[in-house]
């Protein structure tokens, strides 16, 4: 039993090793699933959340705290994926939220550019200059979102467990290759490695609910107890401790907490520091 996630680019064959590889394995296969639950949590339809992906700096900022909301949410949904195991994600950014966990298999899946230019090509009805035009724009755009968003490269080849080029390897090949690897002893769930799951996607979903009250709030999470650090003036802080009491208080899963606070000073512009 394990955690597999497949980056991959447009018509990379990506989704189809995915999809084959859960079937072959008996695994939930994911992807918009997780974007839809994010989304739920924007209150934004889910073609803006679509469009967010491929164009994160100028849409997410019109939002307050719109970078961190986005993560926070995208992060809770996917780990509340990931506590269920035997799954296999394809998309963006999966790769970015297993840190940690050693049950999880991170693939990246790419394939040559002058193949994808032709089913862009056929399945487009594009000229190839175009085509290839489409496919770089999209490859940068993507590149750009990580970046952005989290601060890595998709495209590093340190990031991955395993990086196999569609070509030669052939998509069943692929699939092979992926089957036999989480196999190993290595990448099995543990009775300790499902708690960190479980304490990471707890941790999320508290994070997620304190948004609006400190986006920066640190939050760890071990078995049911939560410890929040959040940083408010100190002439709100009564307030913004009972506020986080009782959405703390309203997650599934959390036993007990402790909160600390640090101050902040308002500005006479209305900025806080630090």
């Amino acid at each position: 039993m394990a955690i597999i996630t497949i980056s991959r680019g447009s018509y990379s064959k990506g989704k189809d090793v995915a999809k084959l590889v859960a079937d072959r394995l008996g695994y939930r296969c994911v992807a918009r699933e997780v974007l839809l639950d994010a989304s739920r949590e924007f209150n934004m339809p889910e073609i803006r959340l679509v469009r967010a992906i491929h164009d994160a700096p100028s849409i997410l900022d019109r939002f307050t705290h719109g970078k961190e909301k986005y993560i926070t949410s995208f992060r809770a949904a996917m780990l509340k994926q990931f506590t269920q195991d035997n799954v296999v994600y394809h998309g963006l950014a999966g790769h970015f939220f297993v840190k940690g966990i050693t049950h999880a298999l991170k693939v990246r899946i790419i394939a040559d550019m002058e193949d994808r230019v032709r089913t862009e090509m056929e399945r487009m009805k594009l000229p190839r200059e175009e085509a290839l035009r489409i496919l770089k724009s999209d490859d940068e755009e993507r590149r750009k979102w990580s970046l952005n968003l989290y601060g890595i490269d998709t495209t590093d080849p340190s990031l991955y467990d395993l990086v196999i080029h569609i070509r030669k390897i052939k998509v069943e090949d692929a699939v092979d290759m992926i089957c036999q690897v989480v196999g190993l002893e290595r990448f099995r769930t543990t009775a300790e490695s499902q708690r960190t799951v479980e304490n990471m996607a707890l941790a999320a979903e508290v994070k997620a609910g304190l948004i609006e009250i400190d986006p920066d709030a640190e939050v760890i999470a071990d078995n049911g107890f939560v410890k929040v650090e959040i940083r408010v003036p100190i002439e709100e802080q009564e307030e913004r401790v009972a506020e986080v009491g009782k959405i703390l208080k309203s997650i599934a899963g959390v036993s007990d907490f402790d909160i600390k606070v640090l101050q902040k000073v308002k500005l006479t512009d209305g900025r806080l520091f630090p």
